[in-house]
């Protein structure tokens, strides 16, 4: 087939062609993937990562392309299943807290903080972010996370969370100011993930 299908193409063909749906994992996995390693760690985010694609393909057929994207509905599926790891989301962001650790999914990412000098902030700055993180409300820190690791706009965020886009706002102003207040650094920056300034 020459042409390309959109994901909503494919997500409706896969119902049909179930392997259909082997593209959407191809497309959006390494992704979600990323972010769920950032979110729960590296032993968890395989797992979550898994049972959100299993979930996505047992209701292929109640996706609602007039809803939300492809992208949005996955990520919205996630967040339910990383809500059941909850207390390992918050333990992981104290080991951050303990270790200095920066919480960088691959090498690429790694390389952006370029020489020791810069690697050494980033550290010392997750040590002071990992607690804050830790103790923000679980819904002010999902869209925080969504909008700086996942590089989602406030409409994508208020979709996957299926929120109105003004609570989108307040949270995320919610959870900058309380950052800004407890380790005077900018989110943002510190978040090292996300094309937002």
């Amino acid at each position: 087939m020459d042409d390309v299908l959109t994901d909503s193409e494919l997500m409706e063909r896969s119902v049909a062609y179930p392997a259909s749906f082997a593209e959407l994992f191809d497309r959006h996995h390494g992704e979600l993937y990323r972010y769920l390693r950032r979110r729960a760690g590296p032993s968890l985010a395989a797992d979550i990562a898994a049972e959100t694609f299993l979930t996505a393909f047992a209701r292929r057929d109640r996706y609602r392309p007039d809803r939300q994207s492809v992208r949005s509905w996955l990520y919205g599926i996630a967040h339910n299943v990383l809500r059941n790891h909850a207390r390992s989301e918050r333990r992981q962001w104290l080991a951050y807290a303990r270790h200095g650790e920066v919480p960088i999914a691959d090498q690429s990412a790694a390389d952006a903080f370029g020489n020791a000098d810069s690697r050494a902030d980033a550290s010392a700055a997750a040590a002071r972010i990992g607690p804050v993180l830790a103790g923000l409300p679980a819904a002010d820190r999902d869209v925080l996370l969504l909008f700086a690791w996942a590089d989602m706009s406030y409409a994508d965020i208020a979709s996957t969370l299926q929120i109105p886009v003004g609570t989108v706002a307040s949270r995320l102003n919610r959870a900058r100011r309380q950052l800004r207040g407890e380790t005077e650094l900018e989110p943002m920056n510190l978040m090292t993930g996300g094309s937002h300034g």
